[in-house]
């Protein structure tokens, strides 16, 4: 049986102009795509953001990941994080954000995951949509039309996160299911990059770059000359082929009705970018 999705990835990092320490982790090694990002005012937040992708290593002979295995390891790494904090008297905490490979019925599925303020967005036919939606008080007070997405980028509390792992936290994490499509490029981000860089120009640079380490590595460097503010990590995942499962070539995999497995989140406005 081959492999659900194929994948060609990149991942590249960078801990910013300001910090001298990089609280960020990643994963981009098959079937897993992932970023964490310590917890900025909490202490030993590099070690909570390795122990959280730690808990997803063990899926790397895999080729696919189920939903409840997935939600085990998010319970894992929360295990692991609170039993850090208690032996080091450390309230350790992390984003956790991204996709894994799974599969429905022989179908390709991104099974995508979140908690915290770290973004998974997808491009398809040259267009960005931001599939998560930030556990943050500023997206709150935005959903509340207290605060507008362009007074968000400047506010002073873009910074405070509402869900997390560990850090004294529950932590309840986002997961649902996506059908995937060959050409599909799946985004993971900490906000070291959301903050330098607009979704237009994100859009652009995956537009322009075919290959995703050229991609990871160009969106961080122009983080870097943006100012690099906070530590950034990117991760690109492309698909390159999906198997269809039972579905005939002519019958699209995101008309399909799967039920119980889709998630009831909605992905966030599409956003196009030039291909230059």
């Amino acid at each position: 049986m081959g492999a659900a999705i194929t994948t060609a990835s990149g991942v590249a990092t960078d801990a910013g102009r300001r910090r001298a320490l990089n609280e960020d982790a990643a994963l981009a090694s098959w079937p897993c795509f992932l970023v964490a990002d310590g917890m900025g005012g909490h202490d030993a937040g590099d070690v909570a953001a390795a122990t959280a992708l730690a808990a997803f290593q063990r899926f790397a002979s895999r080729e696919w990941v189920s939903v409840d295995d997935a939600r085990g390891a998010v319970d894992a790494a929360r295990s692991c994080l609170a039993s850090f904090s208690r032996a080091q008297k450390a309230g350790a905490g992390t984003t956790l954000s991204g996709v894994i490979v799974t599969e429905v019925d022989g179908a390709g599925y991104w099974l995508a995951l979140n908690v915290g303020d770290s973004r998974t967005y997808r491009l398809q036919a040259e267009t960005l949509t931001q599939l998560t939606v930030d556990h943050s008080l500023v997206q709150e007070l935005i959903d509340a039309g207290a605060l507008s997405e362009e007074a968000a980028r400047a506010d002073r509390r873009r910074n405070v996160v509402t869900r997390a792992l560990g850090a004294g936290g529950a932590g309840e994490t986002d997961v649902w299911m996506l059908p995937a499509a060959r050409g599909d490029r799946i985004l993971v981000c900490t906000d070291g990059l959301t903050e330098e860089l607009t979704a237009e120009r994100i859009a652009t640079v995956l537009n322009a770059e075919p290959d995703p380490r050229a991609a990871a590595a160009r969106l961080v460097r122009e983080a870097v000359q943006q100012g690099g503010r906070d530590n950034i990590t990117v991760v690109v995942v492309d698909a390159l082929d999906v198997a269809r499962g039972g579905l005939p070539d002519d019958v699209d995999a995101d008309t399909v009705d799967r039920g119980a497995w889709e998630h009831a989140t909605a992905p966030r406005t599409g956003i196009a970018g030039s291909s230059s």
